[in-house]
């Protein structure tokens, strides 16, 4: 893993500084271990605005209900924390290029955006919880954290 690439799943990030959570060991052993191999641990602008959304949304609306003060604090974490992929003209014409090639619709275009950030930066990883999202792209290996090895 050493020196190795990983974006991070909005999924992973959420239940990473959310301890109640019972993904919370999970999410937290996988990022322990990537950190301590040293490896290029990364999130996009994207995966920051849904780790907001979930959140600070009402629990009994599928969120967390989090007031933004708290969400600002784990963002300052993260940011501190993992190596920013910057949005730019080259991500969105991949994405584009991506939504078609792949017929991709729905929610999946939110998904298809990581990936296009992946591809401009060359990272062939991304650590999930759902990794079955991320298994219409071939460039990528989508890895769920109790996989890690």
């Amino acid at each position: 893993m050493a020196g190795e690439q990983y974006l991070i799943d909005s999924n992973i990030l959420i239940r990473w500084v959310q301890t109640g959570d019972p993904a919370f060991p999970i999410a937290d052993a996988a990022l322990d271990r990537l950190m301590a191999s040293h490896a290029d641990v990364c999130y996009t602008s994207q995966n920051l605005a849904e780790f907001w959304n979930a959140l600070t949304r009402p629990s009994d609306r599928n969120g967390y209900g989090r007031s933004s003060e708290e969400a600002n604090r784990f963002a300052i974490s993260i940011e501190s924390r993992l190596r920013l992929l910057p949005d730019g003209p080259a991500v969105h014409q991949e994405w584009r290029r991506l939504l078609v090639s792949y017929r991709v619709s729905g929610v999946q275009v939110h998904d298809t955006r990581l990936v296009a950030a992946m591809h401009i930066y060359g990272v062939k990883r991304i650590l999930t919880f759902n990794t079955k999202d991320f298994a219409r792209f071939d460039t990528i290996e989508a890895i769920h954290p109790l996989q890690l090895k």
